[in-house]
């Protein structure tokens, strides 16, 4: 709850007027507690999750043949049933699990100093702060998502998500409550290390949701703004990691490539690759042997 009962008083203790975006920001959370401001998240959370991934899978249901190219594993077919039983679960999740851990931990939210007034962060100043939330969180997940591949971590956890091997956008978040509450800890860490203000906790929510839910498409689309971004994994990244499945010690890492590089996880991943890579320019040069054949038949 900001501590100022009005605009006047606010300007008079920033000693200038306020920006646009401060005085909307007043109006809206001036006699809002703090708790129900960070319980905005799980709303977030919620919508996101609900119309992130429809485009995709709207393309998928009227035009399937206009996008059929760029689809990743283009053979399979994941029935409409399947994706609505998916969607259930994962919001059943989100309201039994999600949302009451992240209600509870609202108090560690408040020390380790995730902020509610003014002044409003700058442009800089939360770009910097995603930066460090994407880093952290893409390395913690790394190994505990690598952890979860093990034996037992994959037979009594992580078999959940693997249902889908060939992924579609309602799925990003489906997995066992446990593997939910497991990899949404590094998504916490990046904010506990470096605090921020309760906007760009809600952006970078938002963000990493979107990005999951882009990864676990299904479609590699070529004009995707993600592509622009270095080391960024994708769909066809991360594809591929479902397509192994259970056996796959490829591809974990949740957003870049440099982990898996690192340490020598993407093997399998870049083998498979260049061995695609290579049949293509051997039907390519069968084409144009093809082609050439049937010049000269011309001729005869």
């Amino acid at each position: 709850m900001l501590p100022f009962t009005s605009v006047g008083e606010a300007e008079t203790a920033l000693g200038r007027n306020l920006t646009v975006a401060e005085a909307v920001w007043f109006q809206y959370s001036a006699g809002m507690h703090d708790f129900w401001l960070y319980a905005h998240n799980i709303v977030f959370l919620l919508l996101v999750y609900s119309v992130a991934p429809l485009p995709v899978a709207l393309a998928e249901l009227k035009r399937p043949k206009a996008i059929h190219k760029y689809k990743l594993q283009p053979k399979v077919h994941v029935p409409v049933a399947d994706v609505l039983k998916c969607y259930k679960n994962v919001v059943k999740t989100f309201l039994f699990a999600v949302g009451p851990l992240q209600l509870v931990s609202f108090p560690t939210i408040k020390w380790v100093g995730i902020r509610t007034g003014l002044p409003l962060p700058s442009l800089w100043e939360a770009a910097a702060q995603l930066a460090v939330y994407f880093v952290v969180e893409d390395y913690f997940n790394y190994w505990l998502h690598r952890a979860l591949h093990s034996r037992w971590g994959y037979d009594h956890i992580h078999r959940v998500h693997h249902e889908f091997t060939a992924p579609v956008g309602f799925a990003a978040p489906y997995a066992h409550w446990a593997e939910v509450l497991i990899l949404g800890f590094p998504a916490f860490l990046g904010p506990a290390i470096a605090p921020c203000h309760i906007l760009v906790f809600w952006l970078w929510f938002v963000l990493r949701h979107v990005e999951a839910i882009e990864t676990h498409c299904g479609y590699d689309f070529p004009q995707t703004p993600t592509k622009y971004i270095p080391f960024y994994g994708g769909a066809e990244y991360h594809d591929y990691h479902h397509y192994v499945g259970g056996r796959s010690h490829s591809n974990f890492a949740s957003v870049f490539t440099y982990c898996d590089y690192i340490y020598g996880t993407d093997k399998g991943y870049r083998y498979q690759k260049g061995q695609v890579a290579q049949l293509k320019e051997l039907a390519k040069a069968k084409n144009q042997n093809g082609k050439m054949n049937g010049m000269w038949e011309k001729y005869d």
